[in-house]
């Protein structure tokens, strides 16, 4: 049986890098960040509305990556953030959250949740917003509070690169 485990939290946390590298480790295939490739094509300048196609999109891309990893013998897959990422991003720059966005949290089931804490250096890049400590701080809380709030294991991935991979590798084998 397919296990699911999405990597969450702010930006420059090491998610796609950790994502990455559990997919090598297992041998299997992951799911990249719909909003890079969303907003490298359309701009920066996106709107609440354009968060909803962006959510739209990273269903999309997840869903295909299910339906090929049901045709394979790995069991898992890593998805690079999900729906909870989409419901802080509107909430924290709109304050609002898209219908649809809240009932396709209830209707996606998951095994784990790796959170990533912001203990890594922000690394500048031409679509990240918050560098400052605080706004990463506040981000990481309401992750945490969302993690805390819904019934899916999760884990709280901090420490340097090769820190994380392990703990995250002793995550995933506690589901296997």
């Amino acid at each position: 049986m397919l296990k699911k485990i999405v990597i969450i939290g702010p930006e420059s946390t090491g998610k796609s890098s950790l994502c990455t590298q559990l997919a090598s480790h297992y041998k299997t295939d992951w799911v990249k960040e719909y909003a890079r490739e969303y907003l490298l094509e359309n701009g920066t300048a996106y709107t609440f509305e354009n968060l909803l196609e962006v959510a739209k999109g990273q269903i999309e891309l997840e869903e295909t990556a299910i339906e090929n990893m049901l045709q394979s013998d790995t069991g898992l897959l890593f998805i690079d953030t999900n729906m909870y990422v989409m419901k802080v991003w509107c909430e924290f720059v709109f304050e609002k959250c898209h219908h649809w966005i809240l009932n396709t949290i209830v209707e996606r089931k998951y095994d784990l949740y790796l959170l990533c804490n912001i203990d890594l250096p922000w690394v500048k890049d031409e679509l990240r917003e918050y560098p400052d400590l605080v706004t990463r701080e506040k981000l990481y809380h309401h992750y945490k509070d969302i993690m805390l709030n819904q019934q899916v294991p999760w884990i709280d991935i901090y420490g340097n690169y090769e820190e994380r991979l392990q703990k995250a590798i002793d995550a995933v084998n506690e589901l296997t």
